[in-house]
């Protein structure tokens, strides 16, 4: 089973980021694989951005559509 994210994978965090008014589940998009890192972007239903960052691997998880 994957265990590292991979560019465009869905992720959810697993903690609170109140410096930059992410809380814990609030879902994003890998959206680039950085050195030991990835950037995720997290976007509102209307596909507007509203944070974009670079996070530890550990600090998300990976969500599954399928078995």
């Amino acid at each position: 089973m994957q265990t590292k994210p991979r560019l465009l994978d869905v992720v959810a965090l697993l903690t609170d980021l109140p410096e930059h008014g992410l809380v814990r589940g609030q879902v994003g998009t890998v959206v680039e694989i950085l050195d030991g890192a990835c950037e995720v972007e997290f976007s509102d239903d209307a596909g507007r951005t509203y944070a974009e960052l670079a996070l530890e691997p550990e600090q998300l998880l990976l969500l599954h559509h399928r078995p």
